[in-house]
């Protein structure tokens, strides 16, 4: 019977990867609301699991309790205690491996996710290249859940449901006349961050046309560089360390439009049923990163046979420039979301 299932799911980081996950796992609880999850990652991306009502979060505290072999032994009696039918291992790295062992060693069912490391060689490689789009990995996360028995179906489709918002961030939403963007520039690998002069230009345009600017994402340095935008451009307004992830999932929630790299600003947004407008440079959408429910129609580019060479952005370009994201205009970008707004 469904209500005897409890599935432990492992997914540790990254924050986009685990944004996805979230992702699939309220599209899994639409679809077997009596299958209790048990959701295993960071105690940071806790909020990613708020909107779903059959999962309990059990955070992972690698740098210190669950640290080293007798860590992830700790993890798996803390784990054991929920008494799970299967575990769904969707990072498959040794922490998870590790952990899915203990569990095998007890008669548990495991599953893993098949991560298509040939074919994202083959998508990346200098030579030869093996240019097609793979296996989307909301897809790859919904494989391992078909194979423990379970025949999840994803909609692919941005379910926009605004969040309630705090008296602090409700603020932002009194003029009903303008459009909302977020915009998400930054990114943990600096080879998928667009050239900060031609964003400039992009928040300088949009904030003249009346626009209403949302900065994300970032540590000090980043906010201080949004402060600076906020106060040389016109309705453009810094969010970085102003409120927790939580209120900023909130707020994002009630953006009509996300403008981001390829990093979590593009899944955060995707998991709220935002459209994104996002920005690819050594990596692309064929390597299966590519937001839940977003079209590639929305994904700007530049062609060249070199790309993409990269899976996660941690490598330069290779298009014969020090940043091939230098090649796009910062007018195509502006063009596009006016495109978005006015059908």
């Amino acid at each position: 019977m469904e209500s005897n299932q409890r599935i432990i799911v492992l997914r540790f980081s990254a924050m986009g990867d685990v944004a996805m996950v979230a992702s699939v796992l309220k599209e899994f609880s639409i679809q077997y609301p009596l299958v209790e999850i048990i959701m295993v990652s960071r105690e940071a991306f806790k909020p990613f699991f708020n909107e779903i009502s059959n999962l309990h979060f059990h955070s992972i505290q690698p740098k210190t309790i669950h640290k080293g072999l007798r860590g992830l032994f700790r993890l798996y009696q803390e784990l054991r205690k929920y008494k799970p039918t299967a575990i769904a291992d969707l990072h498959d790295n040794l922490r998870s491996r590790t952990v899915s062992i203990f569990f095998r060693l007890s008669g548990i069912k495991i599953r893993r996710l098949d991560k298509g490391r040939a074919e994202k060689k083959a998508l990346t490689r200098a030579k030869h290249k093996v240019f097609k789009p793979l296996r989307k990995t909301v897809d790859r996360y919904a494989d391992v859940f078909k194979n423990l028995g379970f025949g999840i179906k994803l909609s692919y489709k941005l379910y926009k449901n605004p969040q309630k918002l705090p008296e602090a961030a409700a603020d932002f939403f009194k003029n009903k006349t303008t459009k909302k963007i977020g915009v998400s520039p930054f990114a943990q690998h600096i080879y998928k961050i667009y050239p900060l002069d031609k964003m400039e230009e992009i928040i300088s345009a949009l904030g003249n046309l009346g626009y209403e600017l949302y900065i994300f994402g970032g540590g000090s340095s980043e906010q201080s560089l949004a402060e600076k935008w906020q106060q040389q451009f016109p309705n453009t307004y810094n969010l970085i360390g102003k409120f927790s992830l939580t209120v900023e999932i909130a707020i994002i929630s009630n953006l009509d439009l996300m403008l981001s790299m390829d990093s979590s600003g593009m899944h955060i947004a995707s998991l709220v049923g935002v459209p994104v407008v996002s920005i690819w440079g050594p990596t692309h959408p064929y390597a299966g990163f590519l937001g839940y429910g977003q079209s590639e129609n929305d994904c700007i580019q530049v062609d060249h046979p070199n790309r993409p060479n990269s899976i996660y952005g941690n490598k330069p370009c290779m298009c014969g420039v020090k940043n091939c994201m230098g090649l796009i205009e910062a007018k195509t970008i502006v063009n596009k979301i006016k495109e978005k707004f006015n059908g």
